[in-house]
């Protein structure tokens, strides 16, 4: 019973780390029509911001904090340089931001080590709390609260705003959105900000929940970040959410169970959905 709850709360906090990956690549997929794989370079340089910032100040907050902005402001200039020059183009975009993803990560070797970086936690997120004979990792828990708290203010924001309004509509249909006189670039700008940041905000926490971090870390999550992106729709927060979560528990089971099966079972997840239901779970239907 305690090695299947450590197994449920290990997949959850892993899933939460690639929801808040996820969340905005879903969002600048349905609204902007960009396939940009550079996002697992922000999540990576939000790890790497993060580690380096806790160094610098020793405040975790700190830390997470100015990773987000760094993060934020690597994507405005990802949106700016790379992506906005490309918009529409899909063969070009995939070229440009596969580029890109190789350019960031080179850089990160550049600012930081060509090796593993190895990440601590603050003192008062080490430890556990014990439940009869089940043993809770603290950070696992922490991870998990703050997932729960972005998504509830992700949710907040596109469903009791008019900004949120405005990129809900943008989703469904970005040339009638234009229509209506809303300047949809300033839109698409402040949403690869926001998804920038979330996936800076998952690299920071993923740091110390895995330990070590490393350049090429990610390319790793932002596959695991596309398939959550397609199981759960394009668009829909609420699908990455769960796909997500359902990523991360399936992934820690198998990788107790079957390691070998880990990650196949996650692509035999998407492909499960792509024949039942190919707009994914909570994708609108094409």
């Amino acid at each position: 019973m305690d090695v299947a709850t450590n197994l449920l709360v290990n997949g959850l906090a892993t899933g939460t780390l690639i929801f808040l990956l996820a969340s905005g690549l879903t969002l600048i997929f349905g609204l902007m029509s960009v396939l940009n794989f550079a996002h697992g370079g922000l999540f990576a340089w939000g790890a790497f911001a993060g580690v380096w910032l806790f160094g610098l100040t020793d405040s975790f907050f700190l830390a997470i904090v100015g990773a987000v902005v760094i993060g934020m402001l690597l994507g405005f200039v990802l949106e700016r340089v790379l992506i906005r020059p490309v918009y529409g183009d899909h063969i070009q975009q995939l070229l440009v931001t596969l580029g890109g993803m190789l350019v960031i990560s080179e850089l990160l070797k550049v600012f930081w080590s060509p090796n593993p970086i190895r990440a601590v936690l603050p003192d008062y997120l080490q430890g556990s709390i014990e439940l009869g004979d089940i043993i809770l990792i603290t950070y696992r828990l922490f991870v998990i609260a703050v997932g729960i708290v972005v998504y509830v203010g992700l949710h907040l924001l596109l469903t009791r705003t008019r900004l949120g309004l405005i990129v809900r509509a943008g989703v469904i249909d970005k040339e009638m959105v234009q229509a209506l006189g809303i300047n949809i670039k300033q839109v698409f700008t402040f949403v690869f900000l926001l998804g920038a940041g979330m996936a800076a905000l998952g690299g920071s926490l993923l740091a110390p929940y895995s330990g070590v971090i490393f350049a090429e870390m990610g390319m790793q999550y932002a596959i695991l970040a596309f398939i959550v992106v397609i199981v759960g729709g394009m668009g829909s927060v609420q699908g990455s959410m769960i796909a997500a979560l359902l990523v991360g528990v399936l992934g820690s089971f198998m990788a107790y169970f079957v390691p070998e099966l880990s990650l196949a079972v996650n692509m035999l997840l998407m492909l499960a959905v792509l024949l039942i239901k190919p707009s994914g779970l909570f994708g609108a239907k094409g």
